[in-house]
């Protein structure tokens, strides 16, 4: 494809507007519409994008003849409905993660992309776009830490006092769905795709209360068995005091590597009379503002035939599947297979 790739998005809430002022200004796409059942996020599109075309359904953007392709950042209840309408329409798609939150809707979506091979459907797993991350990834492979066999990995957010995240929970899949799958996802990356075969978790409601009525919880841990012998440690924690907090260790038999140790905003270390101290970033989108401009460059490439796909459906259906195990262990308290 010569020409720009005509790109509409659909989910105009805190990432879907980041998304939608990137995709202004990637190289190769022009955005051209977008949707959202919110008459505000409508006319934030209209003043701030200058979009004329914003509807309040997915619909008109699917039979829209000037659409090459769609970004999902819609809720993850929708993922997989909308990515498998948005394939036989003949678009391209981005949809953010998780895929969706039961393995089945996964497979059904993989059955649908195998009938339309010409349609290209990426998961957004954006860490897999941080430079830091794919450096680490290219070290592994070199064998720079020997044959790995042990992932440890965070994903730990700033405590929100006003609870979105608790308002949210009902639809989010719980804590590991939503916060670790990311962590579940590199993991796999790490140690070379083995089939996972049994998880345990367990976790507490430090903060929040609210949480406890749809049996979701504020802080967990999880492991995670694979095929061959490799572990996998994951913590998520809604209840930071000090910033966003996403590190990743894997360790091998010849060495270890760390990704985003100490949450540093910069390089800028304060020693005085309060101590040592460096500023922590706010947020995910703070830590992976990069890799989320990397990541719609990677996709609107892809879509226009420069690069091959760096995401898979087949990924996220081995992290939702992953995240499934983790989560029915956190509720039963005891060791789950993984199917």
């Amino acid at each position: 494809m010569k020409s720009n790739l005509r790109v509409a998005i659909a989910g105009l809430g805190r990432l879907g507007k980041r998304h939608a002022r990137q995709l202004a200004f990637t190289r190769g796409c022009e955005l051209v519409a977008a949707c959202s059942p919110l008459a505000e996020e409508r006319a934030w599109a209209r003043a701030e994008l200058g979009l004329e075309r914003c509807h309040d359904s997915l619909e008109p953007l699917l039979a829209a003849s000037d659409v090459d392709a769609v970004v999902l950042v819609t809720p993850t209840s929708l993922h997989a409905e909308q990515t498998v309408a948005a394939l036989r329409a003949g678009k391209h798609v981005l949809v953010e993660k998780p895929l969706a939150l039961r393995v089945e809707d996964c497979e059904r979506v993989q059955q649908v992309a195998r009938e339309h091979p010409a349609q290209v459907a990426m998961v957004g797993f954006v860490r897999r776009f941080d430079p830091s991350y794919a450096r680490a990834w290219e070290q592994v492979r070199d064998g720079r830490v020997g044959r790995p066999f042990l992932v440890r990995s965070q994903t730990c957010d700033l405590n929100d006092p006003e609870g979105f995240f608790v308002r949210f929970a009902p639809s989010s899949g719980g804590l590991f769905m939503d916060c670790s799958v990311h962590d579940i996802d590199l993991a796999r990356w790490m140690l070379g795709n083995p089939r996972a075969l049994r998880a345990f978790a367990t976790g507490s409601i430090v903060l929040h209360p609210g949480l406890q009525e749809c049996g979701d919880v504020d802080n967990g841990l999880a492991l995670v068995e694979f095929e061959g012998g490799a572990r996998a440690a994951f913590y998520a924690s809604r209840t930071m005091p000090h910033g966003h907090e996403t590190r990743t260790e894997v360790v091998g038999t010849e060495g270890i590597l760390e990704i985003g140790h100490g949450a540093a905003r910069d390089r800028v270390v304060a020693r005085d009379a309060h101590g040592v101290s460096h500023a922590a970033t706010a947020d995910f989108f703070e830590r992976f503002e990069q890799a989320f401009q990397l990541e719609l460059g990677a996709f609107v490439d892809t879509c226009r035939g420069l690069s091959p796909a760096r995401t898979t459906l087949a990924d996220a259906t081995e992290a939702t599947r992953i995240a499934e195990a983790i989560t029915r262990s956190l509720r039963s308290g005891a060791v789950e297979s993984i199917d």
